[in-house]
């Protein structure tokens, strides 16, 4: 069996994908409580930038952590078409959540079924962002830790969105979201001390792009997306600031108008 290696960089590995995850749940958890006081296309529109914003922080903290994953005895590559695709289930899965307790009448059912639906979701992203490893030799996993990081997964979704649903506050979401992170990142751990790899040594070339070749950058670029998207979010107004900013419409003035109207004689 090779040594794995899953923290090559020390704790910047670890911390830095806390951070995404932590960023990421903040992002969405403030998108969907943006969304649960809006109605029509702004509704959709925060839930969408909501599952986006989620779907991104969490793939990110997947790959972040990769950085800091080796295994002696073999390089590691990639496969781009996987990986992209954990990133799509992420952003879909996300969204299938916010977009049930977003829209769901029943929220106590809204909540369990978008609960399991996304934690399932996140454990799928992340097993197959771990089938897209190209090495010299095979992965095997533990079931019993595999079971442990998908019952975890479903926990830390389920506590996101009934956050979501139940907390308004932005120092209730900021704690909300440094709970889910490390939630996501216990998830992430558990389903890594599930792994095992026999190696099989070889000369022949890996197919697959290396970390810094395309993990790395897209993995930067996300990251980037999330600053700007949570920077946007903090300077717009809330439902309640931009109506309380808002000029006085017709219906408004009626009433006033009315009180001060002088009785005809």
């Amino acid at each position: 069996m090779g040594h794995l290696d899953h923290a090559a960089f020390g704790w910047l590995t670890p911390l830095l994908s806390y951070a995404m995850a932590a960023i990421g749940a903040a992002l969405g958890l403030r998108c969907t409580v943006r969304a649960l006081g809006s109605c029509g296309r702004s509704r959709r529109n925060w839930l969408i930038t909501a599952a986006s914003a989620l779907g991104t922080g969490i793939w990110t903290m997947h790959f972040v952590a990769m950085l800091g994953f080796g295994v002696t005895g073999t390089d590691i590559r990639y496969d781009v078409p996987l990986t992209l695709l954990s990133l799509l289930v992420a952003m879909l899965v996300m969204g299938a959540g916010v977009f049930t307790v977003g829209y769901g009448k029943d929220r106590s059912r809204a909540l369990v079924v978008g609960g399991l639906t996304t934690g399932l979701g996140v454990a799928s992203m992340h097993y197959l962002g771990m089938a897209a490893l190209r090495l010299h030799g095979s992965v095997t996993y533990d079931p019993l830790l595999v079971a442990v990081s998908v019952g975890i997964a479903v926990v830390a979704a389920t506590a996101a969105l009934w956050a979501a649903l139940n907390i308004r506050s932005p120092g209730a979401v900021a704690i909300s979201s440094l709970v889910m992170g490390a939630a996501v990142s216990s998830m992430h751990y558990t389903g890594m001390l599930a792994v095992g790899v026999r190696v099989s040594p070889s000369a022949s070339e890996l197919p697959g792009a290396t970390v810094m070749q395309f993990i790395f950058p897209l993995a930067v670029g996300l990251g980037s997306y999330l600053f700007l998207t949570s920077a946007f979010v903090a300077l717009s107004p809330a439902a309640r600031e931009h109506a309380a900013g808002a000029p006085p419409t017709v219906a408004d003035e009626a009433p006033a108008a009315r009180r001060t109207r002088t009785p005809a004689s």
